[in-house]
């Protein structure tokens, strides 16, 4: 595992797309409602906004008041990353292997669905996140669209931008780094989920709708610290959006729609209460992360940190050259992801393990399959092997068993004896 994760693994300043932030421009993030008399349109308006009505009624449509960023405007955006807090360096996190090599998987494959970090409290969690940030790589984005629409998947695309497509005009791109949004505990639900003015919209037939935290994070990460003790309703919002990738904001007969497809990841502490069985079922991956033990790493690690606290950008400079291998090293498994295969007698073999395991549903046979190749892939071939779905299969079906009071040994130790088993 360490040669795989190099002397450490990698992060950076967080950086956000130069125009999809809201905070660079309020126009960029802004979608409004025009009123159109005498067309015939209603509910169905999928991934849109419509109100019910009979033929002939007037409806509402949305149509785009976003503007162009200007370079003036993209340059104090460089300069603001520039001067933004340091990110402790990726690279420089000491142990906790299992939970870097979750969260790298998933930057390689995001369809994996995730990952959920439980772990005492002070071991890192919330620092190796967010440290993720240097690592992720570039995504091509529609220019100026708030949903961060991408112009090769119709899937991913906000309503206005698949009206451009289909109409055959030019769709200005650019590319971006992925981007990481934070789902603070205290978060509004308005917030999360866009808001909409009704009453505008009734009253004068044009209605602005601003996209909340879920339409930033769409083709992005969005995480949540401390995430077993979200509040019930986000909750819910984030089972609705996982489930079918998107967001819809219902108000007063108006709905609106957009793509919402995101790599879930959430840390807690298992002390401060259990996580609801539905919403842990929607993360691809499990690490448990406990505190290190040994005198000699706890020295080291702290060490680390008070050179981070007294100079972080000399300390960064340290790490440079590993963050920038890991990062090659990511982008040349994303590259040949798609190129990996398992064999047919694998495959077999992890249903088994799954079925004698009892896992409900089909989630741990399918990110099973895929956590792997992304191994296979990191590791530089084209085949997995049957170390590759040792390694990972245990973080892909832990969360997923049934609990047993009075079961006294791990769940991630059942896995491992369960899949010897079968595989031998």
């Amino acid at each position: 595992m360490a040669g795989l994760l190099g002397t450490s693994s990698a992060a950076a300043l967080l950086s956000s797309p130069s125009i999809s932030s809201s905070s660079s421009s309020p126009k960029a993030s802004i979608r409004a409602l025009s009123f159109n008399p005498g067309h015939t349109q209603g509910r169905r308006f999928y991934g849109g906004i419509g109100l019910p009505s009979k033929k002939g009624r007037s409806h509402f449509s949305i149509s785009n008041v976003a503007t162009e960023i200007s370079p003036a405007q993209e340059q104090a955006q460089k300069l603001s990353k520039e001067n933004q807090r340091p990110v402790y360096p990726f690279a420089a996190i000491v142990g906790q292997d299992e939970m870097k090599l979750c969260l790298l998987l998933n930057v390689i494959d995001p369809k994996i669905g995730g990952v959920m970090i439980m772990g005492d409290r002070g071991t890192g969690k919330s620092t190796t996140v967010r440290s993720l940030v240097d690592l992720l790589p570039e995504i091509t984005v529609v220019a100026a669209d708030p949903f961060n629409s991408d112009p090769e998947d119709p899937e991913s695309m906000g309503m206005e931008v698949r009206e451009k497509l289909i109409k055959g005009e030019q769709l200005p791109t650019l590319k971006v780094k992925i981007n990481m949004v934070d789902l603070p505990l205290g978060a509004t639900e308005d917030r999360v989920c866009g808001t909409i003015d009704i009453e505008k919209a009734l009253t004068e037939g044009v209605k602005a709708f601003e996209p909340g935290l879920l339409a930033k994070a769409n083709r992005g990460i969005l995480y949540v610290d401390e995430v077993n003790l979200l509040d019930d309703h986000l909750v819910d919002v984030l089972l609705d959006s996982a489930a079918s990738g998107w967001n819809t904001v219902e108000r007063e007969g108006i709905s609106i729609s957009h793509p919402a497809r995101f790599i879930l990841i959430g840390s807690g502490n298992p002390e401060e209460g259990e996580l609801r069985p539905q919403l842990l079922d929607r993360f691809g991956m499990h690490a448990q992360v406990g505190t290190v033990r040994d005198a000699e790493l706890r020295v080291k690690i702290v060490e680390e940190r008070a050179r981070f606290d007294k100079n972080p950008k000399e300390f960064r400079e340290t790490y440079k050259a590993d963050q920038e291998k890991l990062q090659e090293q990511i982008t040349a498994a994303r590259s040949c992801l798609s190129e990996v295969v398992i064999d047919h007698e694998l495959r077999v073999k992890i249903s088994k393990v799954c079925a004698e395991l009892n896992v409900d549903g089909l989630r741990g046979d399918i990110v099973t399959n895929r956590a792997a190749k992304a191994l296979a892939a990191l590791k530089g071939r084209d085949t997995v092997t049957s170390e590759d779905i040792a390694v990972v299969i245990p973080n892909c079906l832990r969360h997923r068993l049934r609990k047993d009071p009075l079961e006294s040994i791990d769940s991630g130790l059942l896995v491992i004896e369960k899949f010897y088993e079968v595989f031998s």
